[in-house]
C-alpha cells in the first residue's frame, strides 16, 4: 500500500501531535507499506525555525525505516494569535501542495492520509486525492475551531469564526473516513453531520516498549539537582490552552511544603509568562524538554504527575502527553469536569479536579503525597489502563486493516494475489 501522509508537526520535534505522524509513518513502513511524509520545517513548541533548517527551500530525507520524508518552508509567527495562526496554517498549505501534486503523480498513493490540525491544510490533500483517485482520510487531533472559540482566540458570531466554522463543515463533507482520539470527539464529528460509516476510532498510543516503569528514585532527579522527596511533574508544551497557570497558583499554597517541588520541563508561546506568574516561588523549577532516549526516567521522576485543561475544551482535545504519562506507573492528576472523556481515562489512576481551582488542585497534589498505598495503587492502575487501551502495535495493527480495506487499489491487488495462490 502506497500512504501519502500530510501533517504539519513530524520528526525532529518531540512533543505532541508530531510523535503519532512518526510513530503511525514510521510503523507502516516497518510493516512494508511504502509511506510518504510532507510537514513542515521543525519550530513546535518553541514557535521558532530550529537552526540549520531553510529559511524559504525544502528538505528531503529518508529515514531508516524507508520512510521518505519532505520538509516544506513555512511562515511562523513569533507571538501566535489567531490572524497569524490562519496565515501559519495558509503558508504551509501553499508550501506543502506542489510537493504533494509531484510526489502523488509520481507514485501514485492509495491513500493521502491528512493530519489536523490544520484543517487548512487538508485541502491541499484532498486536492491531490481528487487528482490521483486516492482514498482520503482526515486524521482530527485537534477540534482547532472549537478550541479556538473556548480559548477565546475567535469569537464564535464573529464574521471570522462563521467562516471558520463554514469552512469547517464544507471541508469534513470531502473525505472518506474521518477518524479522532477519543469518543466524544467522535460525537462531535456526528453532531457536524458525518455519516457513522466514515467515522473511525484512532486513539493516540504508548509505545510501550520504549517507557519502562522506573523503580525508586529516577537517576533524572539528580540529574537536574532536584533533591526533595516528592516532585510534581508537567512536561510538554507550555501555551495557553493548557490552563497551566494552575500549577505555579499550586505551588504558591504548597510553598510550606519543604519536601516538594513542582518540575516543569517545557517549551512554548506561554512559558515567559509562567515564569513570570511563579516569580519568588523556591519550589518550582523550569527546564527544558529532556531527550527522548531519556523519557522513562524523566517521566519516572514523577511521584504525581500534573496535567492541566481549561474549562470548555476537555471534549475538544485528548492531551497527547496522558498516554505516556499513564505508561510511566505515576497517578496523574488532572483538572476537568467529572463527566468529560479525560475524567474517565483516569478514573482509577489519579484524581481529577475542577479547571480553574488551584486550591482543589493542590489538596489532591497533597492528599496523593501523603497516601503513598494510594499512589501505588494508582500508578498500577495506570500502567495497567496504558497496556489495555493505549498499546501502538494494537493500534496501528487495526488501522492498517482498516487502510487496506478503504483502498480499492489494495483490495484490487489482494484478490488478484488470492485467485493466483
Amino acid at each position: 500500500m502506497k500512504v501519502q501522509l500530510l501533517g504539519l508537526n513530524y520528526a525532529p520535534e518531540e512533543i505532541g501531535i508530531a510523535v503519532y505522524s512518526v510513530g503511525l509513518a514510521e510503523a507502516l513502513s516497518i510493516r512494508g507499506h511504502n509511506v510518504t511524509v510532507v510537514c513542515a520545517h521543525p519550530y513546535y513548541p518553541q514557535w521558532k525555525m530550529a537552526d540549520g533548517w531553510p529559511g524559504f527551500g525544502y528538505r528531503t530525507l529518508t529515514h531508516e525505516t524507508g520512510t521518505k520524508v519532505i520538509h516544506c518552508p513555512l511562515y511562523v509567527p513569533q507571538n501566535p494569535t489567531a490572524k497569524s495562526r490562519m496565515i501559519h496554517y495558509a503558508s504551509f498549505a501553499l508550501s506543502a501542495l506542489p510537493r504533494l501534486l509531484v510526489d502523488a503523480i509520481r507514485d501514485k498513493p492509495d491513500v493521502v492520509f491528512v493530519v489536523a490540525p490544520s484543517l487548512v491544510s487538508a485541502l491541499s490533500g484532498w486536492m491531490t486525492a481528487r487528482l490521483t483517485g486516492a482514498k482520503l482520510w482526515l486524521h482530527i487531533q485537534d477540534f482547532e475551531v472549537e478550541a479556538a472559540f473556548a480559548t477565546g482566540a475567535i469569537a464564535s458570531k464573529g464574521r471570522l469564526g462563521r467562516l471558520a466554522l463554514g469552512f469547517e463543515r464544507w471541508m469534513l463533507g470531502k473525505f472518506d473516513m474521518i477518524s479522532s482520539i477519543s469518543l466524544p470527539m467522535l460525537d462531535k464529528l456526528r453532531e457536524k453531520g458525518v455519516p457513522e460509516a466514515r467515522i473511525y476510532e484512532l486513539r493516540n498510543w504508548a509505545n510501550l516498549s520504549r517507557i519502562k516503569v522506573v523503580e525508586g528514585v529516577s537517576p533524572m532527579r539528580k540529574e537536574l539537582g532536584i533533591a526533595t522527596k516528592y516532585v510534581a511533574y508537567y512536561s510538554g508544551n507550555v501555551a495557553a490552552k493548557q490552563g497551566l497557570e494552575i500549577i505555579s497558583a499550586a505551588a504558591r499554597l504548597l510553598a510550606h511544603r519543604e519536601d516538594l517541588t513542582f518540575v516543569i520541563c517545557g517549551e512554548g508561546s506561554y512559558l515567559t509568562t509562567l515564569k513570570a506568574e511563579a516569580e519568588g516561588l523556591t519550589n518550582i523549577r523550569f527546564f527544558p524538554l529532556q531527550p527522548f532516549e531519556k523519557l522513562s526516567d524523566a517521566l519516572g521522576m514523577a511521584d504525581v504527575h500534573l496535567l492541566p485543561q481549561i474549562a470548555g475544551v476537555a471534549e475538544l482535545v485528548m492531551p497527547s502527553k496522558l498516554t505516556n504519562m499513564l505508561a510511566s506507573g505515576r497517578p496523574v492528576i488532572a483538572t476537568a469536569g467529572p463527566d468529560t472523556a479525560l475524567a474517565k481515562e483516569i478514573e482509577g489512576s489519579g484524581i481529577v479536579t475542577p479547571p480553574g481551582d488551584a486550591a482543589a488542585f493542590a489538596c489532591a497534589i497533597e492528599t496523593l503525597l501523603d497516601a503513598p498505598e494510594q499512589r501505588v495503587a494508582y500508578g498500577k492502575q495506570a500502567r495497567k489502563s496504558a497496556n489495555a487501551n493505549w498499546d501502538m502495535d494494537n493500534i496501528i495493527s487495526k488501522l492498517e486493516t482498516k487502510l487496506c480495506q478503504l483502498a480499492p487499489k489494495v483490495r484490487e491487488r489482494d484478490q488478484s494475489t488470492s485467485v493466483k495462490g
